[in-house]
């Protein structure tokens, strides 16, 4: 199994760029709650062992290691809400969340590498589509860290107002027990209304 390195990194470097910052986003999928966006600028003499997809992580490794980037690593977390996701849509928005992160990195990077085949049109940065980066570049595997673990946290404090919907165990995603309870529940204002699940249920007329 094949686990992300520091090799797209050094490569910039060789490139002469110094400060090289990592993002990812976590929560296109759902069918309510933000999507979130973390940009992670790791110390290269310093990185956190263990840095994976957070897909592959256990909770209590992410946790740990969330810990361990929040200690050791300049970065930022940044969101997009629901609003916005209907607004533009969710691949615009998810951008705007990444935007966001690298904005609010200080001082800014001067090299970003993005997970994905897409750099965001906002970036002012030099920048670096990475595919499948979460798995191949340690700083968007940390990035991609901290946004799930941002990312959980809000959709259980959202649970703890709209109970019912398994926020807390299912992060928004349109599991079966999250399906029926919009249909028994109803649309709360965290549901994203241009998803097509939400959509139907709004206009069953």
């Amino acid at each position: 199994m094949t686990t992300p390195n520091y090799d797209i990194e050094q490569s910039a470097k060789a490139l002469g760029y110094l400060r090289i910052a990592g993002v990812d986003e976590v929560g296109r999928g759902p069918l309510a709650g933000p999507v979130v966006a973390a940009a992670v600028i790791l110390n290269p003499g310093d990185i956190p062992q263990g840095l994976n997809d957070s897909k592959k992580l256990t909770d209590k490794r992410r946790a740990a290691l969330d810990t361990s980037i929040r200690e050791r690593a300049e970065f930022a977390v940044a969101q997009a809400t629901v609003a916005e996701i209907d607004t533009h849509n969710i691949l615009r928005a998810s951008h705007i969340a990444m935007e966001r992160a690298v904005a609010a990195l200080d001082p800014p990077p001067d090299y970003v590498l993005i997970d994905g085949n897409m750099i965001p049109r906002g970036l002012t940065i030099p920048a670096q589509a990475v595919v499948k980066g979460d798995g191949r570049s340690v700083s968007i595997a940390a990035a991609s860290i901290l946004a799930k673990n941002w990312r959980d946290q809000v959709m259980v404090d959202l649970a703890q107002q709209h109970p019912g919907y398994g926020w807390e165990s299912n992060a928004g995603y349109p599991t079966k027990m999250h399906r029926e309870a919009l249909r028994n529940l109803g649309v709360t204002p965290h549901h994203r209304r241009s998803f097509k699940p939400v959509h139907n249920i709004l206009y069953q007329e």
